[in-house]
């Protein structure tokens, strides 16, 4: 594929001093607002992951332009575009090079790059989506007009027209193919010049090739009737093919920019500016990238909150439907955290913020759906392979049958070609499957999943066996301490500030829950300082702790995990528990109680319906994994798994042949979610499980597993309905166009149709509601 490509060079191409609109971008304060640094250290000097928009793409090949040009620039690591979304990921070194290299040098190639968070770019689209509908409405006002002068010749019989009278009726219909031709049509011939020049093969040169010789043999036809193009004119055929190849593409932008746009309306979801408190106590606008940590922020009802926070005056409702799938307003009162990018519903409120930028959850939304949408799932890649070496079958073929023809019309053999370049155009088979996956994915979001690797859909599709964890994922995300049990001489109360101030450290359930126990009867936080934390996946934590008030006083090493862990002997109660213990030995043990998500038993109901296996591996006791699985109806169920031990079981199961999808949520899944065929991280995941996982499921729902792998086996089905359409079309109109049976405005009206049948079979996935009923496989 990239030997198709002539070598570009861009230190030949490129002006010596870059735009000043780029320039702007190579200040290294603004690379945060499209893009994140990847290494530690100097962010100035390191690598860097940007995301921007690519405008004037619409087809596999503009992407493979695209990555070409920018793979030339020094310093450009690696380059991911789908066309379907219209956006790129680019891996760069800021010791190599400057954004505003790379931006030239694909604008150079004939793309626009706009930084992903540029609030503009939907306002650019906008004015591209009315300048295409203008386009539309002249071509269809010209092909009604020509087509009226062109169907008294079609009914006139030998005598009943003179020849001034045809004559004229071809000078009208050649005037006013005019403005189609060079209205109309500029963006095919844009498009196939910019090939040309580049050495290239894209899906617009055989349409302006075609449009070019059907214009020019209709035009040798008027001026000259005896000429050795012929005597029939196609001004009918041309103004009809562009009508409805821009109808075609008008409609595959509008449905592209409602399913694939969305992912920019997530990002501008943030306000621009915010008032922020000031050291002498009055209100600043400031701009949102200008917030740290500590600042104290006033948001008024419709405004978005800027970063993670809470609340420390007023209270209000928000709306969270994008962070968390509730999608009925939330009451937050004083003292509660909100989000950022959730919007304030209520009242005015003052927020302290507490993480800013990609420490919000809200960035971590956005990663995901940022790779999804550049994310290239394999049948996809299959078709821009294919694509390319088609284009050249194509151009091919439609030398070859002019040439067949040309001995006995040397006319209707150029229409024939033109026909051939028209009706091969492989538009439909590049739109297939990425229209199809980014519809599903979009679906999937507003339903409360978030699909961070497109892949993953086919993957899904074929899944026959669901792996759950237990604590967090079948049960609630944190348990209830129920009991403590402590060394004589300690209170209860004071072994569980030690336990809160060590699991403060951790995100593991059992910890969280002596957080939430401690917070819950005091307003203070644990007097205790902890040093040197230390977590072992699976097992627990340890830490140097020491009294807050003496800070030179001597430290204690302790430990908070299992009983193996803390080398303790663990209770005898059929319920979970958590362990404390010092050099000297045991200090305490929690017993927690885990409760039952109340939708688990339907929805491992539903996926047992599907045909599907379900499983539970936990790092818990068997007998608590045993009692938790037979209540949700789980007939497969194992305790006292460690991550290498579920990841032995994930191994088994494939070597069986299965096809495992893991849920999980906690740090020792991590592995087991990135072995599994499909993975889902569930709830509020730990970052590195959410990292791992190919979808992670934001709000509480257990149903939403059945439901996604539902949705993943229609979306498959509609894929492979699209790619057989897009076969079978090519297979029955090419020997038609070659023997001369297809007009060129049939071919149009083919071409046109094949892609738009392709989206809109592909857009019934983004109509798919979360609801039960949704669960219907194709």
């Amino acid at each position: 594929m990239q030997a198709a490509l002539a070598p570009f060079s861009p230190a030949a191409a490129l002006p010596r001093v870059p735009r000043e609109e780029w320039q702007v971008l190579d200040d290294p304060s603004e690379w945060p607002a499209f893009g994140r640094a990847l290494d530690d250290g100097t962010a100035a000097a390191g690598r860097w992951e940007s995301q921007v928009a690519v405008e004037g793409m619409h087809c596999a090949t503009c992407g493979l332009a695209v990555e070409t040009a920018l793979l030339h620039v020094p310093g450009v690591l690696e380059v991911q575009v789908n066309a379907a979304s219209q956006r790129a990921r680019v891996l760069w070194s800021a010791a190599q090079t400057r954004p505003s290299r790379w931006f030239e040098a694909s604008a150079v190639a004939g793309y626009r790059l706009v930084p992903a968070a540029d609030s503009s770019a939907r306002e650019r689209r906008s004015r591209e989506l009315r300048l295409a509908l203008w386009r539309w409405l002249v071509s269809g006002f010209c092909m009604m007009q020509v087509m009226m002068y062109a169907y008294p010749a079609y009914i006139a019989q030998p005598g009943e027209m003179t020849a001034d009278a045809a004559q004229l009726l071809r000078w009208a219909s050649w005037v006013l193919t005019l403005p189609v031709l060079f209205f109309s049509c500029g963006p095919f011939f844009r498009s196939a010049w910019r090939d040309v020049r580049h050495g290239r093969i894209g899906m617009d040169l055989p349409v302006a090739f075609g449009i070019a010789i059907a214009f020019a043999v209709s035009t040798a036809a008027t001026f000259d009737n005896a000429g050795a193009l012929g005597r029939e004119v196609y001004f009918d055929s041309l103004t009809m093919f562009v009508f409805f190849l821009l109808t075609g593409r008008w409609l595959e932008a509008r449905l592209r920019d409602r399913t694939a746009g969305s992912l920019e309306a997530v990002m501008n979801r943030l306000p621009d500016s915010i008032e922020r408190l000031e050291a002498d106590g009055g209100w600043q606008r400031v701009a949102v990238r200008r917030l740290a940590a500590g600042d104290v922020v006033r948001v008024r009802p419709g405004e978005a909150f800027p970063a993670d926070g809470v609340l420390i005056d007023g209270g209000t409702s928000t709306d969270e439907a994008l962070l968390t799938g509730e999608s009925r307003p939330v009451p937050r009162a004083r003292g509660e955290r909100v989000l950022a990018g959730s919007h304030n519903l209520s009242a005015t409120v003052q927020v302290r913020i507490e993480s800013v930028g990609e420490g919000t959850r809200f960035a971590q939304i956005v990663r995901l759906m940022e790779s999804a949408a550049l994310s290239k799932p394999r049948l996809a890649q299959l078709a821009d392979r294919i694509a390319r070496p088609f284009l050249i079958v194509v151009l091919a073929s439609a030398a070859g049958a002019a040439a067949f023809w040309w001995h006995a019309d040397s006319g209707k053999a150029l229409m024939v070609a033109v026909a051939v370049l028209i009706v091969t155009c492989p538009c439909a088979l590049s739109l297939a499957t990425p229209a199809a996956m980014l519809a599903s994915a979009g679906a999937l979001a507003r339903g409360g999943v978030l699909t961070s690797n497109l892949q993953a859909l086919e993957a899904l599709a074929s899944v026959d066996t669901v792996v759950f964890d237990k604590t967090g994922t079948l049960t609630g995300d944190t348990p209830r301490l129920e009991r403590v049990y402590c060394r004589q001489g300690l209170r209860p109360g004071d072994a569980l500030e030690v336990g809160a101030a060590l699991g403060a450290h951790s995100l593991h359930p059992g910890a969280r829950a002596l957080v939430n126990a401690w917070n819950a009867q005091f307003r203070s936080p644990p007097a205790w300082e902890v040093t040197q934390p230390a977590e072992l996946a699976g097992l627990g934590l340890e830490g140097l702790l020491r009294r807050s008030a003496s800070a030179h006083g001597p430290a204690r090493r302790m430990r908070l995990g299992s009983a193996g862990y803390c080398n303790v002997p663990p209770l005898q109660v059929e319920a979970p528990q958590v362990h404390l213990s010092d050099e000297q030995g045991w200090l305490a043990s929690f017993v927690l109680a885990e409760e039952l998500r109340p939708d688990a038993a339907a929805a491992v109901a539903a996926l047992q319906a599907e045909g599907i296996t379900v499983r539970l591996l936990s790092g818990d006791r068997d007998s608590a994994a045993r009692e938790i699985a037979a209540r949700a109806g789980i007939a497969f169920a194992q305790g006292g798994c460690t991550p290498e031990d579920k990841l032995e079981v994930l191994w088994r199961l494939q070597a069986e042949g299965r096809q495992v999808a893991m849920v999980g949520d906690g740090l020792n899944d991590g592995p087991s979610l990135a072995r599994a065929n499909a993975s889902f991280a569930f709830g509020r995941a730990v970052p590195l499980s959410r990292a791992r996982a190919d979808f992670v499921v934001l709000g509480d729902a257990l149903a939403s597993i059945p439901r996604t792998i539902a949705q993943a086996r229609r979306t498959l089905h509609v894929v492979r309905q699209n790619l057989a359409w897009a076969a079978g079309y090519n297979a029955l109109c090419v020997p038609l166009a070659i023997a001369g049976w297809l007009p060129a405005w049939l071919a149009g009206l083919g071409m046109a149709a094949s892609s738009l049948v392709v989206v809109l079979n592909a857009a019934r996935l983004a109509a798919v509601h979360g609801g039960a009923d949704a669960v219907v496989d194709g």
